[in-house]
């Protein structure tokens, strides 16, 4: 096997003094303003004509005047700044790829005092260094980090096992292996639910910009922070299970996002159905949200990549439907949860069914099975 590099990355907590708060929350407001006024200056261009927008070299050309006349932007270092300038052109060039893929657009949008958390150093070193534990920024200072836990030793792939599996992701458990093994769905949300709507009414009843407002709105957002650290949680410790017990694992390449809109109807009457083939039930959207499916595929996928395993993506259509003992396609509604083959008789939990297929589906993907006993090839069906 080859391995391929990985970049690994790590989130440290920062234990900046009440003045560097201050700092970092200078630096911020200035990146926003930036940001803001870059997004205005482009749509400017546009409207008067030009044909184009300003780009992001045009751009950063001004940003030397920029800190000649602005004392506030010459405190901060330029590569942070510059940074602002290429993640509005990510943007802008991401706007017009969705228009020419004939996507949603979703234009840009000015960036409100509670929409910009971040800044970015383009280089070690150059504005940005560690220096005996401690964080050295450019302007601002040296500040203080606390290490959750140092990289020691040469990090080695996992032990290959020589086992593989397909996963079905679902609602009722979170997901269901090839063999299965099923893992609960811990509902994180759903079990915060009522903390939450108390919460939010307190948000409700407050003041608009009063002081009150903002301590609940506060309170408000570390309710669903924890929400979200223990679905994250829960994510990194499954997806560390399943790579340590198989070396490839095989999942629907779906698109969550399109899961939580029900589709509208085609003028025939069919139409709005899940991507396993079987029709929305109405008011699965908070817990398909609840789930998260797409954060843990990407942590499967990544945590798969660093421990030198494998995870394969594969046509999700039918998984449910088709029958993995000789590939009939058995018609059946998303509230049927047993699937039973009229052709070779097999009786098997719909979501085990699809999990099988997934992993057959990936293991053609890599020509490295056959078809399951009894499939077969017909040439105006295709796979059965």
């Amino acid at each position: 096997m080859v391995l391929e590099p990985v970049r690994k990355t790590f989130k440290e907590k920062l234990k900046p003094t009440p003045a560097q708060e201050r700092a970092l929350e200078a630096v911020l407001w200035r990146c926003r303003t930036l940001y803001n006024v870059a997004l205005e200056q482009r749509m400017t261009w546009r409207r008067r004509g030009q044909g184009v927008s300003a780009t992001r070299f045009q751009q950063e050309v001004k940003l030397k005047a920029i800190r000649e006349a602005y004392p506030e932007d010459a405190a901060i270092h330029s590569h942070v700044l510059q940074d602002v300038l290429a993640r509005l052109d990510k943007t802008y060039q991401a706007f017009f790829r969705r228009v020419a893929n004939g996507e949603k657009p979703g234009f840009p949008h000015f960036q409100g005092h509670t929409r910009w958390h971040s800044f970015t150093s383009k280089e070690y070193g150059n504005g940005a260094r560690l220096d005996n534990g401690a964080l050295v920024l450019a302007k601002i200072g040296r500040i203080a980090v606390r290490w959750s836990r140092p990289v020691e030793g040469t990090i080695q792939p996992v032990p290959p096992t020589g086992q593989e599996t397909g996963i079905d992701l679902r609602l009722k458990v979170f997901l269901l292996t090839a063999g299965g093994e099923a893992v609960a769905n811990p509902r994180h949300y759903r079990k915060g639910e009522k903390a939450l709507r108390k919460a939010q009414q307190r948000v409700s009843r407050r003041k608009k910009g009063s002081k009150r407002r903002a301590k609940a709105v506060a309170i408000l957002a570390k309710k669903h922070q924890h929400v979200r650290r223990q679905r994250r949680d829960f994510h990194h410790k499954t997806a560390r299970t399943l790579v340590r017990a198989y070396d490839t694992i095989s999942v629907e390449a779906i698109q969550p996002a399109n899961l939580s809109r029900r589709p509208a109807p085609k003028p025939d009457g069919t139409g709005g159905y899940l991507h396993n083939g079987a029709r929305r039930k109405a008011g699965l959207n908070k817990s398909i949200h609840d789930a998260g499916w797409r954060q843990f595929l990407m942590i499967l996928t990544f945590t798969a990549a660093c421990a030198g395993k494998r995870v394969e993506a594969v046509d999700p259509a039918y998984t449910s439907q088709e029958c993995s003992g000789c590939g009939e396609r058995i018609f059946k509604s998303l509230s049927v949860r047993t699937h039973v083959c009229t052709t070779c008789g097999l009786v098997l939990d719909r979501d085990e069914n699809a999990a099988k297929n997934i992993q057959w589906r990936g293991q053609r993907l890599r020509g490295l099975a056959g078809l399951p006993a009894g499939m077969n090839v017909d040439r105006r069906r295709g796979m059965r």
